[in-house]
């Protein structure tokens, strides 16, 4: 079977990517650009440092920033009249999966106005053009989102979120530079590291893994196993390896696919505003277990990436074993909760369960499931 991988036209990566931005622009013919954030990274000057060269070089931008940490449909309908009225031709999207799924949606809808309704773009669209032109400049080491053919939209009214797949929503260009991840504090680099830990593993483990995207996940678990907790310490070693790492995931499961883990974290997002990386991290390792009889033999090779030590001397249970202690421990030592106790409600777990079924990650895991058994998978976890 063919496989496809779609990527960025062009990225840039390390200290001072961001100097890229403006002849970026210029030199292709723009005039004005929709900067999308959100308010945190406006408060903390973290978009300014982008801002401030669009303003040294006489670029015109104008700002949006009404984007949630779970974006909903009004954030994207809200973001299309501004781009509408505000003159732009194009988008400079400063943030993590939030803004970058924000951005998305709404530069396929000024491009594809058929899709006006959001709820439309759930699944594989039939967009006939490619976005509003972007470039995407990521503040968290994570969601990878700026590399990335998804995005995730909340719907308030159903209480969930839905995934869009789509080829025509890629930044044209990408810009990764640590710097701009400098001020993230520890709780935050933590989540979005586990979650690029969990795009890792579980595009890895995969159904639709290949071997362009093996060796993309198993490069990205080396790195951010062996970043993650130096980046929570804002050591700046750790911050590249991290930025680096979650980019290098991106490449590889926005090509083949996602699991379970994914299909669990989402709705604990939608229904209680739980940060996805926390979900992730909190499911991951129960996600394992639960698809070790199934792809427990892809496990060792998980475990040789984070350096677990003695593995090449392991059965295949052990080595198994022994990759899922070192997840657990790598969470731990992050400061990721263990169980979803005080976050999980009894009465939402059914519908949490019908949810994870339905969503679009979920085909994706290599053992088939059910929605009564992604509910004994939550109950576990309470």
């Amino acid at each position: 079977m063919a496989s496809r991988i779609v990527l960025n036209s062009i990225s840039y990566h390390g200290s001072g990517a961001i100097d890229n931005i403006v002849p970026e622009l210029t030199a292709r013919g723009y005039k004005k650009a929709l900067v999308c954030t959100d308010a945190d990274l406006l408060k903390f000057g973290v978009a300014e440092k982008v801002t401030s060269l669009l303003e040294k070089a006489g670029f015109a931008f104008e700002i949006f920033s009404d984007i949630k940490a779970n974006p909903t449909i009004e954030n994207v309908q809200s973001g299309v009249e501004v781009f509408k009225k505000s003159g732009a031709d194009c988008i400079v999207a400063i943030g993590g999966g939030s803004v970058m799924d924000t951005s998305k949606a709404v530069g396929i809808i000024i491009n594809n106005p058929e899709f006006a309704d959001v709820r439309s773009l759930e699944g594989v669209a039939p967009t006939k053009k490619h976005a509003v032109f972007t470039i995407a400049v990521a503040t968290t080491a994570g969601t990878a989102a700026e590399v990335t053919i998804n995005y995730v939209i909340t719907d308030v009214e159903k209480k969930r979120k839905f995934v869009c797949v789509d080829t025509n929503d890629i930044p044209e260009i990408a810009v990764v530079d640590p710097d701009m991840m400098a001020s993230m504090p520890k709780g935050l680099t933590a989540a979005t590291g586990m979650d690029a830990l969990t795009h890792a593993i579980e595009g890895y483990i995969t159904k639709g893994a290949c071997v362009i995207s093996d060796m993309f996940h198993l490069e990205a678990i080396r790195l951010i196993s062996a970043s993650l907790r130096d980046a929570v310490n804002n050591d700046p070693s750790g911050r590249e390896g991290m930025a680096l790492g979650q980019y290098i995931a991106g490449m590889g499961f926005s090509n083949v696919g996602l699991g379970i883990v994914h299909s669990m974290a989402h709705g604990l997002s939608a229904l209680y505003d739980t940060p996805h990386g926390v979900a992730c991290a909190i499911i991951l390792p129960t996600g394992l277990e639960y698809n070790k009889s199934v792809a427990g033999s892809r496990y060792r090779a998980i475990g040789k990436a984070m350096c677990v030590d003695g593995i090449d001397s392991m059965t295949d249970e052990e080595a198994a074993d022994a990759t899922i202690a070192a997840v657990k421990k790598l969470s731990a030592d992050v400061g990721i909760p263990a169980d979803l106790k005080g976050i999980l409600k009894d009465e939402d777990v059914n519908f949490l369960a019908e949810s994870a079924f339905a969503d679009a990650c979920r085909p994706g895991n290599p053992r088939e499931t059910s929605v009564e058994e992604i509910t004994a998978l939550y109950k576990s976890l309470m």
